[in-house]
């Protein structure tokens, strides 16, 4: 399920609230039971194990040795 942060208008509260896609949004602070907005956040993203880079996508069938340095620095030469 995910993760919905909120914040109440009122007393300035940050709270999240974990929902399935079907509940309703929050309508009411927790602590002081103003009104509050739902906030859209940042969400995390992580690439593990063996990728797309590795085993040579895009490639002409030769796999890639290693990340081009802006993979890495995320400074890249045009």
């Amino acid at each position: 399920m995910p993760m919905y942060e909120y914040r109440c208008v009122e007393c300035g509260l940050l709270f999240e609230v974990r929902q399935k896609f079907s509940d309703a949004p929050v309508e009411e602070c927790r602590d002081c039971g103003g009104k509050v907005e739902k906030l859209i956040s940042r969400s995390d993203f992580a690439l593990k194990g063996d990728g797309w880079f590795e085993q040579g996508y895009g490639s002409s069938g030769s796999v890639a040795k290693s990340a081009p340095p802006c993979a890495t620095t995320g400074v890249c030469a045009k």
